[in-house]
């Protein structure tokens, strides 16, 4: 598969698409999953529900909005797919965030609703033909391409990841 140009997606994604290097995106998105449990491995219990700043997300919520994330560019992806041509609602994360019950779930049960959500997007893009992956549609006013979502995906769960190493998990306060 080949990397999408930058008209396949609204300029506010550059920054996930960057995240992936690779070509081949289904390998990035199954690979993810062993990345953050591996990443997440010692976080102590009593240490999910850190955050490295006033009114920045605890881990917990972190990865609550991974699956938040995971999911609604699953649904996007699922709609453009079978060729929906309605505009597809965007979704403000902080607005999501007031409302989930991240905060309050162990890491380890968000990481396994994170996993099962990753690998249903994974069958369902897997599914897909040539056409499909190429197909465009508009999400949030916007138009994007299945093939840029899940490039978004995976860039949007490193992008995530990079924040864990820097900002939770070289603090010693935190693991």
């Amino acid at each position: 598969m080949n990397r999408p140009n930058e008209f396949e997606y609204a300029p506010d994604f550059q920054g996930y698409v960057d995240q992936v290097s690779e070509n081949d995106i289904m390998a990035v998105l199954r690979g993810e999953l062993d990345e953050l449990d591996v990443l997440l491995a010692h976080v102590a219990p009593d240490k999910e529900t850190f955050a490295y700043a006033d009114g920045k997300w605890t881990i917990r919520q972190m990865i609550g909005h991974l699956i938040d994330g995971e999911r609604v560019f699953g649904y996007r992806a699922l709609c453009i797919a079978r060729g929906e041509k309605q505009n597809l609602p965007g979704f403000d994360q902080n607005d999501y965030m007031l409302t989930a019950p991240y905060k309050h779930i162990e890491l380890e049960d968000l990481l396994s609703e994170l996993r099962l959500a990753r690998l249903s997007n994974i069958a369902m893009l897997r599914s897909l033909d040539e056409e499909a992956w190429n197909r465009v549609g508009t999400a949030n006013g916007n138009e994007i391409t299945v093939r840029a979502l899940a490039f978004i995906m995976g860039g949007h769960v490193r992008h995530h990841m990079n924040v864990l190493r820097e900002r939770y998990l070289t603090n010693p306060s935190a693991a």
